[in-house]
């Protein structure tokens, strides 16, 4: 029996074989269809990783952060890749590298299968491996600048007073110093700031690839004032009146205090803090204003720096109000329609500085009731303030709407009615 089993398949391997082979195919095809295969770039950098290094040694040149990958999968895994960033790593082996350059490849993984990594950017590496270097140096302090006139500078200092750097040797080497640089133009004041150090090399040059631990210190740069000098406050002293209608809102002055000096220390000791401005005339000023102004210095006592101090007036109208009786104009009525209103004069708060409603005409502001696309019957229609002269505003309409009935016109509708002659009087606001 075996033996005519033997003899059969002998005699029919041929087409089992190539009925298995097509029904493989069958079944890769129709996978294939129902999944299709992209190559696409993967749509985020990987993070490079570098493995294996000796703690001994550094790399002398710039190693990427990340690498672009080109992966060619299935749409279903493409699904998972785009949810999950850490199904793809990428790194570079150096272990058992001593020092030397090395030509190293990117090596890439993919967590799901099936997959195929067709392009990774960079695909290779080119690295130079040096000895590790560690050395301390004392912070030099670099000041530039000088305090205000009148002040010294005294002692700088920092903490930490040493600093370490570390890098591959060649870098290491050219460190010459390592400086930590303060400006000081100007200071008054002792001031304590938190500054970067930088290596540089014995031409001044920064120096680098290479690592400072701790990359700032804390340095203090004591600031004196010297004999004979003293900084005291500016007060403005102001004369006059301002515009009739005006009034002085706030006054600044710069600098806010000055340095002054004297050959004999116990006259400026004496001062009582603070000097003085000649007097500053406000008399009939209507706007914002910008004036130097001399200082009122006792006898032998000098201002050090400039001779003036800036005085910076800041005036603003005094507001009020100004209740008008007026009557309302009909616009936008076709001529054969006829408007009723009720009522037909409405009162009006207009508010704004006192020196325009002083010489405001009411007889140019209209109350207006646009009538236009009405048609007959009645109406609530809101008012609206016309012909307003700038920097005022209308605060009320009492009443805001008036009831306006529209029918059609008997007569000739009248002209435009004529303002009555109104002399009012503007309130002052509190």
């Amino acid at each position: 029996m075996f033996a005519r089993l033997f003899r059969w398949l002998t005699r029919n391997l041929a087409p089992l074989l190539t009925a298995f082979i097509l029904a493989v195919v069958v079944w890769v095809s129709a996978v294939v269809a129902a999944d299709p295969n992209e190559e696409l770039l993967y749509p985020k950098p990987v993070a490079l990783e570098v493995i294996g290094q000796d703690a001994n040694f550094v790399t002398a040149n710039q190693v990427p952060s990340t690498v672009r990958v080109t992966i060619k999968a299935p749409r279903s895994i493409w699904a998972k890749l785009n949810t999950d960033p850490d199904l793809v790593r990428a790194w570079v082996d150096l272990s058992g590298l001593k020092a030397g350059s090395y030509t190293l490849p990117v090596k890439v993984q993919v967590g799901l299968t099936p997959h195929q990594v067709t392009r990774s950017e960079p695909a290779e590496l080119k690295l130079t491996l040096e000895p590790l270097q560690v050395r301390d140096f004392a912070v030099r302090l670099e000041l530039s600048g000088e305090p205000t006139l009148g002040y010294r500078k005294g002692v700088a200092s920092s903490m930490p007073n040493r600093v370490t750097v570390s890098g591959p040797q060649s870098r290491v080497s050219q460190v010459e110093a390592v400086v930590a640089r303060l400006e000081i133009s100007g200071l008054s004041d002792s001031v304590t700031r938190e500054v970067p150090v930088i290596a540089v090399s014995s031409d001044d040059g920064v120096v680098e690839g290479v690592i400072l631990s701790p990359p700032t210190v804390s340095v203090r740069q004591d600031i004196h004032l010297l004999g004979g000098y003293r900084n005291v406050v500016v007060k403005v002293v102001t004369s006059g009146q301002v515009a009739e209608g005006y009034w002085l809102t706030n006054i600044t002055v710069t600098p806010p205090n000055v340095t002054v000096f004297s050959s004999n220390p116990e006259v400026v000791n004496a001062l009582p803090g603070f000097v003085e401005t000649e007097p500053v005339d406000l008399t009939d000023m209507n706007d914002d204003v910008d004036i130097r102004a001399n200082l009122d210095l006792p006898v032998g006592v000098t201002l050090a720096g400039e001779e003036s101090v800036l005085v910076r007036l800041s005036i603003a109208s005094l507001e009020g109000s100004l209740p008008i009786s007026l009557p309302v104009e009909v616009v936008g009525l076709p001529p054969e329609l006829s408007a009723s209103v009720s009522p037909d004069k409405v009162d009006v708060l207009i508010t704004g500085p006192l020196p325009i409603l002083n010489n405001l005409k009411p007889g140019g502001i209209r109350v207006s009731l646009d009538l236009s696309g009405l048609g007959v019957g009645t109406h609530q229609v809101t008012l609206s303030v016309d012909l307003l002269p700038g920097q005022v505003s209308v605060a009320s309409i009492l009443p805001e709407s008036v009831e306006v009935k529209i029918t059609y016109a008997q007569t000739p509708r009248p002209g435009t009615a004529t303002q009555p002659a109104i002399t009012p009087s503007p309130t002052p606001l509190p």
